[in-house]
């Protein structure tokens, strides 16, 4: 074997596969629902940074699930797209044909295997459970060459029942086998212990990709990942932002740039363009609506911000006294360009290119129009306020619009607001009272779209410095439990709070019809 083949296949064996479960598990977070349109976006947007298998939600769980994950098979390519089922075979089936379009597809089918799941939730023996993996993973490879199974709550399985369900799932036909954290109750060496035992019990696991997938519970989601890698896994499971159910996955940013940081420690590569990690995220944040916290690893408004004097010397001597990356590193690169008041449409649409954003004409033309409109209010537009601008765009909100609204508030009362909107095309007005200009506006929203929606949550912030700042609205609401989160931006808090629950609003609306599964994995 030649040295350019050894090195080529040390390249491949140190490759670290990257699956992207943002579309499935991040969507479960409670408020984070998805539209097809903003999943198309999200899906592409995915496979043009180079995430190498694209999970794109769980068919059987509603029609809006298939819908979705078909119309990402047909569309995306460049990246393996994948189906998530439950052990049975309607859960299989189902998944098949919605994945039947794509160029190439994975179905991704799980079962429980630790004696507490298994007693309480699956009411199984471990000996049916060990059958329905050889059944499940058997039927998956009538449709696709490409399986992977997981032991859904892993890391509390018996080791023995462990290794003896992943030889079978790799004889069955498994080409992934993905070991979950599914409640992140694990840590990082006990983690890499399960990793490597596997290595060491199962006799065909050269057979297979072994595979992880994390839960933050314990904030050691990330961790527990690099982990398994550094003990033989070479794929990944996990989100834009950390995104999924309860505290979350593992973070997709900080696992793509621990690897290529500290590649003393972690001699491993992925396919991943860390460029574009400040676009993936910021459009994860402004389709779900989940702000990402200020002090969050690689993505986060703060990460790479020094205010402490000493920290701003030794940056302006060596930006590597306290930058261990670049900001350009994960797309963040200074802008030249200022927007302003006098900018045209070419200089606007350059801008929006190089914050990462993408808008079809009609959008574009309508966050042009308010671009302007803020700029007559402010003295100076940052690159934060363009974004926040232009959420409404990204999101599609066309069911009901806020055209207008009057509010009168003060300590003598009555508190009113007057509001316009829009409803399916038709403009329709209201006047309410309320406990203040919120409960006002909230009341006369509801009186023209009635809902039985309940507020659980109403946060307002700061998009920037300044008294003429634009407010970034988040409301929560909860109906019939299915819970959405919504965002609104501008000079006006009070207009930024009607978008914000008009948001919210549209994302209830077009949920209705959907059902939410069973039971999925972790």
């Amino acid at each position: 074997m030649t040295k350019e083949a050894k090195d080529a296949g040390a390249m491949e064996s140190n490759r670290v596969i990257i699956f992207d479960t943002t579309l499935r598990d991040g969507e479960q977070s409670p408020g984070a629902s998805m539209n097809l349109d903003e999943k198309l976006r999200l899906a592409d947007m995915l496979a043009g940074m180079g995430v190498d298998v694209i999970e794109a939600g769980f068919p059987i769980a509603s029609p809006g699930d298939f819908e979705a994950v078909e119309a990402i098979a047909k569309s995306v390519t460049g990246a393996t797209i994948c189906g998530l089922a439950r052990a049975g075979a309607k859960d299989i089936e189902r998944a098949a044909e919605a994945l039947r379009p794509a160029e190439r597809k994975r179905i991704h089918t799980f079962i429980s295997t630790s004696a507490l799941h298994m007693k309480y939730k699956l009411q199984m023996e471990p000996d049916d459970v060990y059958q329905a993996v050889i059944d499940s993973v058997t039927l998956a490879r009538k449709f696709t060459d490409d399986v992977e199974w997981s032991c859904e709550d892993g890391t509390r399985t018996e080791p023995d029942f462990m290794a003896r369900c992943v030889e079978a799932a790799i004889k069955a036909g498994a080409t992934t086998v993905n070991i979950p954290d599914t409640v992140g109750y694990s840590a990082p060496e006990e983690f890499g212990a399960i990793i490597a035992r596997l290595f060491e019990r199962v006799p065909n696991i050269d057979k297979a990709i072994i595979s992880t997938h994390c839960h933050n519970d314990l904030g050691l989601a990330v961790a527990n990942s690099l982990a398994g890698v550094v003990n033989g896994a070479r794929q990944v499971e996990c989100t834009i932002n950390g995104m999924g159910e309860r505290a979350g996955n593992a973070a997709l940013e900080e696992i793509v740039m621990a690897l290529r940081t500290r590649q003393d420690l972690l001699p491993y590569t992925t396919n991943i363009d860390t460029t574009q990690i400040t676009r993936a995220s910021r459009m994860v944040s402004a389709i779900t609506g989940f702000q990402v916290q200020n002090n969050k690893a690689i993505v986060g408004a703060n990460a790479f911000a020094h205010e402490a004097g000493i920290h701003q010397d030794g940056i302006l001597k060596n930006a590597q006294t306290y930058e261990i990356m670049t900001p350009e590193s994960v797309g963040l690169a200074e802008s030249k360009l200022v927007i302003g008041k006098h900018s045209g449409r070419h200089a606007f649409r350059k801008k929006l290119e190089e914050l990462g954003i993408d808008l079809a004409a009609d959008a574009l033309d309508d966050a042009f129009r308010r671009m302007k409109a803020l700029a007559d209010k402010k003295k100076e537009i940052y690159d934060e306020d363009i974004v926040a601008l232009v959420d409404e765009e990204v999101r599609d909100n066309d069911q009901v619009k806020v055209v207008s609204l009057q509010v009168v508030c003060g300590t003598n009362g009555p508190q009113t607001a007057d509001l316009t909107l829009e409803v399916d095309g038709a403009e329709m007005s209201h006047k309410s009272e309320g406990a203040g200009p919120v409960d006002a506006t909230f009341h006369a929203i509801r009186a023209m779209v009635p809902n039985t929606a309940v507020l659980q949550l109403y946060q307002v912030h700061a998009v920037t410095k300044g008294t003429d700042a634009q407010a970034e609205v988040t409301v929560r609401l909860m109906e019939d439990g299915k819970l959405v989160t919504g965002l609104g931006a501008d000079t006006d808090t009070m207009v930024a709070s009607a978008r914000a629950y008009v948001n919210a609003l549209n994302k209830l609306l077009a949920s209705r019809d959907k059902q939410a599964p069973e039971a999925l994995t972790a």
